[in-house]
């Protein structure tokens, strides 16, 4: 019984030691994000990588989820006869909750462990040491245009899977059941409202932080050689996956707050 209570005694001190870390490095980059010089060029690069690479699998899963989500969910309403509902609660559904997760958790996938793969390669090969050495930043260099390209980019992705996704909710309802372009996404903007989409969009931004944030952490403090590299790159995926469940309970409970006041 010792032997396990230290245990988790241990993982427990574990813990908070890596979150009071983590709390410090996202503390050095909102005191430094701010500070001259500006690494504009890096900073459009890690858009193009984080943003342009990102897109292809990102429209896909969208179109996939408005596909399979219509699919399962329009038997139900046909047995209620609710049909005409299904572009609104679809609508809702995915801009609200599905596609903002979903998408965070793909990017958190492609996004994150590539940070973290390629900060590990380069602290364990002494690049960053010799930035360091040389007069560079590193700090700068690659760690706050990664985070901020991260920040920018993922909600610019989270709204063209929804999109997609609303598109492929759309080939369904206009094979299944005949329904126009034009009604299907009248109906779509009918039921949408400010509401829906500014906590939607405000929490992506959020995500997008906690990927580059995590990422970029388990890369630069990456050690034990070229086996800690593979170890940065899946950590940072789970712990990402970890912190946006974190960020998403949190947002919908003060969106929920907010509703009923």
């Amino acid at each position: 019984m010792i032997p396990i209570l230290n245990k988790i005694e241990r993982s427990v001190q574990t813990f908070l030691i890596e979150i009071g870390d983590l709390s410090y490095f996202a503390g050095r980059f909102f005191k430094e994000v701010f500070k001259s010089p500006f690494e504009f060029k890096e900073f459009l690069r890690q858009c193009y990588q984080v943003g342009n690479r990102s897109l292809l699998l990102v429209s896909v899963t969208g179109f996939i989820i408005g596909l399979v989500f219509t699919l399962q969910s329009r038997p139900t309403l046909q047995e209620f006869g609710a049909v005409s509902w299904m572009p609104s609660m679809v609508s809702i559904s995915i801009i609200r909750e599905i596609g903002p997760i979903i998408t965070a958790l793909i990017c958190a996938g492609r996004i994150g462990s590539g940070i973290g793969a390629e900060l590990g390669s380069m602290r364990v090969t002494e690049q960053i040491d010799a930035m360091e050495v040389s007069g560079t930043n590193p700090f700068k260099y690659l760690v706050i245009t990664r985070i901020s390209a991260t920040i920018l980019m993922l909600p610019l992705l989270v709204l063209i899977g929804d999109s997609i996704a609303i598109y492929g909710s759309y080939l369904v309802e206009n094979i299944k059941g005949n329904v126009s372009f034009t009604l299907y996404f009248n109906q779509v903007f009918d039921a949408l409202e400010f509401s829906d989409l500014l906590p939607a969009t405000i929490k992506s931004f959020f995500f997008g932080f906690a990927i580059g944030l995590v990422g970029c952490y388990k890369g630069y403090y990456c050690n034990k050689g070229t086996a800690g590299v593979g170890l940065a790159a899946n950590s940072a995926v789970v712990y990402t996956s970890m912190l946006l469940f974190v960020i998403d309970f949190i947002a919908v409970f003060v969106t929920d707050i907010f509703y009923h006041l």
